[in-house]
């Protein structure tokens, strides 16, 4: 497997090795050793399933007393992942990365703890799968506004079919302080 840098440090997207044939193809989507021996040394504890339809964005979410870090990856469709950095005191503090997944590159993308996440979809349905570090806590989630001015993420779509949650965000600049994760470099 290969691990690609993205501009955000610690967002990096893993290229799988894949054994196709006439047959189909065969890829190992985690292994707890290979990917331990990249640096990518996390417990997950949680698998979600997403299905969505074209045009739909979902994000950007976080957790603050419960952070998860996710390994997201595309079985069907396409969808373009989205990171944010909101981390009180980071360098990189309000910039975001995005990268293009789907089931034909077969790619997946490592977003760690203290970043906001959200993903649009760009095929006519998407199926998302990803794994987390720690559990879903409800009354634990935050957001940013999936178009916030201040971040100035570009979307590949214009008009987002969004949850009634996600379209009520703040930006990020209007998110107390305290409600935002602490940048502890190297962690």
């Amino acid at each position: 497997m290969k691990v690609l840098k993205t501009s955000l440090p610690g967002v990096l997207v893993i290229e799988p090795q894949v054994f196709e044939d006439r047959r189909g193809f065969f890829m190992e989507t985690y292994h707890q050793k290979r990917f331990s021996q990249t640096g990518l040394d996390y417990s997950f504890v949680q698998d979600n399933l997403s299905h969505s339809v074209r045009g739909v964005l979902r994000g950007l979410h976080y957790q603050l007393k419960y952070p998860q870090a996710k390994l997201i990856q595309v079985i069907k469709g396409a969808i373009f992942d989205v990171a944010v950095d909101i981390q009180r005191g980071s360098p990189y503090f309000g910039q975001w990365t995005g990268v293009h997944i789907s089931d034909e590159n077969r790619r997946q993308i490592f977003v760690p703890k203290g970043f906001a996440h959200g993903f649009c979809v760009l095929s006519e349905i998407a199926d998302v799968i990803y794994k987390c570090t720690d559990f879903y806590v409800p009354d634990d989630e935050g957001g940013i506004l999936w178009s916030d001015p201040g971040i100035g993420i570009n979307w590949p779509i214009a008009d987002p079919l969004l949850s009634d949650k996600d379209s009520q965000y703040p930006c990020l600049s209007d998110v107390p302080p305290e409600r935002l994760p602490v940048y502890e470099d190297g962690k």
